[in-house]
């Protein structure tokens, strides 16, 4: 029994690690479509400047997620998600105060939000923290996400809503309730076939070619999801460098596509194997 507990000072510092993944998605460049340190990508509402200041807004709720889990960590799964959500929306409100009302992480507050919490709660029974227990912890968390606020939803007004009646897409509803299942399977097995900046640009073209993203179906459709998975196949099938990175980045802007969702996911994808 002494092996699936964890003491404090074992205890990884998930609120930490995931303020660090945001910064490492936003400073990896080139990332087609998408703000870096070398331009906005297809954005003209925010840049490096913004995106840095979204992060520092974000941070300390961070560790208020972590605390929530843990001080609720004995309260039934199914009661979870409501005792998360309105530090959520607060967090939200202090990022679109910071950016002046842009929004610039709504979609990484909520995946690492929910991975904030579920650290807590896992420390709070004093179970040991690792990628699998967190994914497992979320999936549980978030069971019945997709039927409650998706498949039953009788008016339909987000964007998440209207592209599951369209397309039959869960989105990053769908993602959370799976246990980030898209990163398990497409992402962390291959974590360790590149090393630096270029393990995490094949990790986010892996994801570009697995993620049904939904900024991309914003912005172009159906047509714009598979321009941009086809793409990034295609690279990954015959070779790529920075400058080919560079070339998928023109492309990119020049039809205002952005795979911001893949962008969430990068930074998943990093705390994820940080944690191992």
């Amino acid at each position: 029994m002494a092996g699936l507990l964890a003491t404090k000072a074992e205890a990884p510092d998930v609120p930490g690690l995931a303020a660090q993944a945001l910064l490492v998605e936003l400073n990896l460049t080139p990332k087609p479509g998408l703000v870096d340190r070398a331009n906005s990508g297809s954005h003209q509402d925010m840049d490096h400047g913004l995106m840095l200041t979204s992060i520092t807004a974000i941070t300390p709720w961070l560790a208020v997620f972590s605390r929530l889990g843990s001080e609720h960590a004995q309260q039934p799964v199914a009661e979870q998600l409501s005792l998360l959500r309105p530090a959520g929306m607060a967090c939200e409100q202090a990022m679109l105060a910071a950016t002046g009302g842009v929004n610039t992480h709504k979609g990484g507050i909520f995946s690492l939000g929910l991975l904030c919490f579920a650290a807590g709660r896992l420390q709070g029974q004093r179970r040991r923290v690792s990628a699998d227990a967190l994914c497992r912890q979320v999936s549980e968390i978030c069971c019945g996400l997709v039927a409650r606020e998706l498949v039953n939803r009788k008016q339909r007004c987000t964007a998440g809503e209207r592209q599951f009646r369209d397309y039959g897409l869960t989105g990053a509803r769908g993602e959370v309730e799976s246990g980030f299942a898209t990163v398990r399977n497409a992402v962390l097995p291959f974590w360790h076939h590149e090393q630096g900046e270029r393990r995490l640009q094949h990790a986010l073209l892996r994801l570009m070619v697995s993620n049904p993203d939904s900024n991309l179906l914003s912005r172009g459709g159906m047509a714009g999801l598979r321009y941009v998975q086809d793409y990034a196949a295609t690279l990954l099938a015959t070779g790529w460098d920075n400058a080919a990175l560079r070339q998928m980045d023109q492309a990119l802007m020049a039809r205002r596509l952005s795979p911001g969702g893949s962008a969430d996911l990068l930074a998943v994808a990093w705390l994820l194997a940080e944690l191992g």
